[in-house]
């Protein structure tokens, strides 16, 4: 991959009003933007995440159908997860594939990262292909406000589900699909 442009951030001039909620922080600020206009953004900051493309040695992948709170639905979503403090992105995505799909993976390829929402969040997810997979025999706890159904599909079957337009699908997990692909040649 080539590298990414370097930043241009803006210059801080006030932190207007903060709300902390769980590992996320809401922050209006005044800013000066590199064009020089001088005005007031809200934006969500956020620690970071990972997402993993799991495919088992058959080709199948693990996928995810997991209810989501501000939607009020249930996305068809790869697993991920949220950075905890002092974890890599990829400690952070070998302990959620395990609490959340129930394996672990031998191999590990980056496939680089995303911002998922630019125009309010700072949040950056981090992207690999999980292969040589093993079910655990057992599963760790996760979080107690999952609630998921672990999935095992075909390429065609997840290829079929994003053009029929029949699912609800998880931005994130389309990106780190078509990135994936490449990857496996498909």
């Amino acid at each position: 991959m080539a590298p990414l442009p370097a930043p241009e951030p803006a210059r801080h001039l006030d932190t207007i009003a903060t709300l902390q909620a769980r590992k996320l922080r809401f922050e209006v600020n005044r800013v000066a933007l590199p064009m020089g206009l001088e005005a007031s953004f809200g934006v969500i900051r956020h620690p970071g995440a990972s997402l993993a493309v799991p495919v088992l040695d058959d080709g199948r992948l693990v996928l995810l159908r997991q209810y989501r709170f501000a939607v009020a639905t249930r996305l068809l979503e790869f697993p991920a997860g949220t950075l905890d403090p002092g974890e890599t992105p990829l400690s952070t995505m070998r302990r959620e594939l395990q609490e959340e799909a129930g394996y672990a993976a031998e191999r590990w390829d980056p496939l680089g990262t995303l911002l998922p929402c630019p125009g309010y969040s700072d949040e950056v997810i981090h992207l690999f292909l999980a292969r040589q997979l093993t079910a655990l025999t057992d599963q760790p706890a996760g979080d107690d406000d999952e609630d998921l159904e672990v999935l095992l599909l075909q390429p065609e079957e997840l290829e079929a589900a994003l053009a029929s337009g029949d699912e609800y699908l998880d931005g994130k997990s389309v990106s780190a699909w078509l990135r994936a692909k490449q990857l496996l040649g498909l």
